[in-house]
């Protein structure tokens, strides 16, 4: 296999070809990546109903999006309004329209999401194709495909999906204003990481430092004009999120929800403290825990966030493969920074503008930057917000294995391709090795099969034949997808649901997973297993809320989201889930509560505790349970203790 030099393989002059074969050459990588879209549909698709409505936290927003514009404009708990949840709204937005065209069921709420998927692989195929030819452009659509925590996050309704075909579609616009330095280039893709600073606020900021210096070091105006271009990105970026940052802090505060995950009912805080500087020093506010925050005095919050800080891993340069977090999204993260850096140094003749190691450096730096910014991560930290490195990963194996191939007859390449072999065959021995007990016979495979693959590659270099080189890049595929494969096929074949869903088999996150803090109580701990779970509510207790519902604003009130949103899921009508996600928020007041409970707005207080510690009776949530605890009558339906606040 040889190519002409700086030129893509499949992209070389035709001279001595004939036309007919090129024709069928086109056409067969045509085919190819048709089999790609509709290969990545069924895997995302495929039985999708048994996740259920995945995360209920989000699918009760989207269900009460479906029956209230004003609930769907703010990303609203519940119809009635009461408190939003802790993200900006654009990713309920899809949602909410498809519950409302085609109703409440797991298909209108996740296939939109499988869609996306999708989406994600065909962008990122186009961008691999532009750089290194069809080849490049299948193995990065693939790569994209198979990596587990994409399998489950592609068949999932957390905001992180949209976030990341957004920044896909932002790379692409990237590469295109890379090629020719327009200015709508730069327009777009600060609009689109606009759209998705409100899909998940500062985590979209993170892509924009690499396309900075990209578009500076390798952009092809003069630099002026360059810098004139970012800062035209920049504001289309902030008229992208800004519209609705201005609308909601302009919108009198008394007529719309309070803004769940902050102190104070503000879209700035929440943006800088819980969603923004929080998540790197660990300081979260009220998103976690009542009043004072996570580090407040009383405990706060704290046994909760020693179990997310558990169930994600570590913090440290080794937490992208640690037990929690390497069976997601570490399999080929070594391979592509070593692959990406071969690609930048093969272009080291090149012109400045040369478009190829542009996009390699910005996809190293996407890569690069973004892990080591997850791995010091001091606040909450989800396995799952992984997937944000699996586009530079697909795309630097997708450009750094077909380049490197191309090149092999170069020594050093050679020894890199061995080496990204032999790393990514240690890593999957690792990964798999911590559940012996499934698919134990893939540990093996991978040792044989890379053996023969670095085989093959000495062997190739002096005795070079067809099948050589074609049992060469078999085995390498094996060894880089088999473990990814078969972590996804289980992950779409069992149900996956509660908030925090990881891919591969069960007990990989049980061994990531440090345990419950031992000091919550049963009811905090059931809570906690609903949230894990996604364990619906008993049906007496729905059946007796969904009496006269219609009656009140509310039909139950409930500490927490995590909490309320099963209930409202299962009612279809509004559960008021005082206190926000985790019960910390201060809304609303005990004074609030109780000109609701006198105007009779609120049917039933369901004491049901959160799995986040309140602080010492001091919180609002807490202190709304006592009052109701102290002038109403409890009674027992199938298990949980339930308040007639209006007799």
């Amino acid at each position: 296999m040889t190519a002409t030099v700086g030129i893509p393989e499949d992209t070389a002059p035709t001279v001595g070809r004939d036309t007919d074969t090129a024709a069928a050459s086109g056409r067969g990588h045509g085919l190819a990546f048709a089999a790609l879209l509709i290969g990545t549909a069924v895997l995302y698709l495929w039985d999708l109903s048994i996740n259920r409505y995945a995360n209920d936290f989000y699918a009760a927003a989207e269900q009460a999006g479906s029956q209230s514009w004003k609930a769907w404009f703010f990303g609203s708990s519940d119809a009635a309004n009461s408190i939003t949840v802790d993200k900006p709204p654009v990713s309920l937005w899809i949602s909410g329209i498809a519950v409302r065209v085609f109703g409440l069921n797991s298909w209108s709420i996740l296939v939109p999401q499988a869609l996306m998927g999708v989406a994600a692989v065909a962008l990122i195929y186009l961008i691999g194709r532009r750089i290194a030819g069809p080849r490049a452009g299948l193995v990065a659509g693939v790569v994209l495909a198979l990596q587990p925590v994409a399998a489950v996050m592609f068949r999932f309704n957390n905001p992180d999906t949209l976030l990341v075909l957004l920044l896909i579609a932002a790379a692409w616009a990237t590469l295109r204003i890379l090629d020719d330095g327009r200015l709508r280039w730069a327009v777009l893709a600060g609009g689109l990481i606009g759209l998705a600073f409100l899909t998940k606020q500062l985590q979209a900021l993170l892509i924009v430092p690499p396309i900075a210096v990209a578009y500076l070091a390798f952009g092809p105006p003069a630099v002026r004009t360059r810098i004139v271009h970012l800062l035209a990105a920049l504001g289309a970026a902030i008229v992208g999120a800004g519209w609705w940052v201005l609308t909601v802090e302009l919108w009198p505060a008394g007529s719309r929800p309070y803004i769940g995950g902050t102190e104070h009912n503000s879209i700035i805080e929440l943006t800088l403290g819980y969603n923004g500087l929080g998540r790197l020093t660990g300081d979260e506010g009220s998103g976690l825990g009542g009043a004072g925050g996570p580090r407040g005095a009383g405990g706060s919050g704290e046994g909760m966030n020693r179990m997310l800080a558990a169930f994600g891993g570590q913090t440290g340069i080794l937490r992208m493969f640690s037990p929690a977090v390497g069976g997601q999204v570490g399999w080929l993260i070594p391979a592509a920074l070593i692959l990406g850096a071969a690609a930048i140094a093969l272009r080291g003749r090149a012109t400045r503008t040369d478009l190829e190691r542009a996009v390699a450096v910005f996809a190293w730096l996407w890569l690069f930057s973004n892990a080591v910014l997850m791995s010091y991560m001091a606040g909450i930290f989800h396995p799952y917000y992984t997937l944000a490195l699996v586009p530079p990963i697909a795309l630097l194996v997708g450009i750094g294995s077909v380049r490197g191939w191309q090149h092999r007859e170069t020594l050093w390449v050679r020894a890199v391709l061995v080496v990204a072999v032999v790393v990514t065959a240690v890593l999957a021995v690792i990964v798999l090795g911590r559940t012996p007990d499934f698919q134990s016979w893939l540990r093996p495979l991978v040792i044989v099969v890379a053996v023969l693959a670095v085989a093959g590659l000495v062997v190739e270099r002096f005795r070079p034949r067809r099948w050589t080189a074609r049992a060469v890049v078999a085995t390498a595929v094996v060894v880089g997808l088999a473990g990814p494969l078969a972590y996804s096929i289980d992950t779409v074949a069992t149900s996956r649901v509660g908030g925090l869903a990881t891919a591969g088999p069960k007990s990989a996150a049980v061994r990531g997973f440090g345990g419950l803090p031992r000091e919550m109580s049963p009811g905090a701990l059931q809570a906690a297993k609903r949230m894990f779970t996604g364990e619906a509510p008993p049906r007496a207790v729905t059946d007796l809320l969904a009496r006269d519902a219609g009656n009140y604003r509310w039909a139950a009130a409930t500490v927490s989201a995590l909490s309320a949103s099963g209930y409202q899921l299962a009612i279809e009508k509004p559960v008021m889930p005082v206190g926000g996600f985790s019960g910390g928020d201060p809304s609303p007041t005990l004074a609030q509560f109780q000109r609701l409970v006198a105007g009779h707005q609120i049917h039933w207080f369901i004491a049901f505790a959160s799995p986040i510690p309140m602080r010492e009776n001091t919180s609002a949530s807490a202190q709304i349970t006592s009052w109701v605890m102290a002038h109403h009558r409890p009674q027992i339906v199938d298990g949980v203790t339930l308040y007639d606040l209006n007799p």
